[in-house]
Formats: C-alpha cells, sequence, structure tokens
C-alpha cells in the first residue's frame, strides 16, 4: 500500500476519496477513541486528515462507519464522487440515526428461490 501522508487540515470542498468513523486507542491517553479519518487527493497523491473526536463512550450508540466518495474505474483511473463537506455531512446523519435492528436472511434460500425463478423463465421462453 505504502506510505500514507498525513495533513493537518483539509477543506470542505476537497475531492474526498473516503471518510471514516473508528475507535482506535488513543495515543498516550490508555483509553479508546473515536477518530474520523478523510482521505483527500492532493497534487495525484492520497493525503489523510485525522480528527479526535473524545472517548468511545460518548458514541456508544453510534456505529463505526466507512463511507466512500470515490471509486476506481473499470480502466483503474481514480474517480472522486463527493467532496469532504458532503462526507461529513453524510456522516453526521449517519451517526446520529437511532439503531436499527437487521432481520437475518436466509442468502441461501434467497439465492435457490432465484434460481428457480430463471428456470422457469427459461422454460416460458
Amino acid at each position: 500500500m505504502g506510505l500514507v501522508i498525513a495533513t493537518d487540515r483539509v477543506g470542505m470542498d476537497e475531492p474526498c476519496y473516503g471518510l471514516f468513523e473508528l475507535n482506535f486507542p488513543a495515543q498516550g491517553k490508555g483509553r479508546w477513541h473515536r477518530f474520523q479519518v478523510v482521505q483527500v487527493l492532493r497534487n495525484g497523491k492520497m493525503v489523510e486528515w485525522r480528527n479526535d473526536m473524545g472517548a468511545v463512550s460518548k458514541f456508544k450508540k453510534a456505529i463505526q462507519l466507512r463511507i466512500p466518495g470515490g471509486l476506481v474505474n473499470d480502466d483503474g483511473k481514480l474517480e472522486i464522487l463527493h467532496t469532504v463537506g458532503e462526507l461529513m455531512d453524510i456522516a453526521d446523519t449517519m451517526r446520529n440515526l437511532p439503531p436499527h435492528e437487521v432481520e437475518p436472511r436466509d442468502l441461501s434460500g434467497d439465492y435457490q428461490k432465484y434460481q428457480d425463478t430463471i428456470r422457469i423463465r427459461r422454460k416460458t421462453w
């Protein structure tokens, strides 16, 4: 992967490859903190900014986030789709959503139903 270049600031209008809010041990503090990590593209290089958001205990109901802001095209070129400000707005919204339960799905059964549907369609063609 290579060395990550750090920066001490980012602009809200900068092209943003991704924003993450993850829990890491805080250096020298012996406790876990929530960090917001922003990856921006500057002069053709990925640069990372980190913001210590405080103790994990303040974020008990907030899930850890990974929000993509760009992608790698089929031709291998990096395409940025969002700015830092846009992803920060999305993170603010997601962080404050009430937790919700996700019903487990029967993926094997769903796949089998899909295959059955395809077989039936083929017979009627």
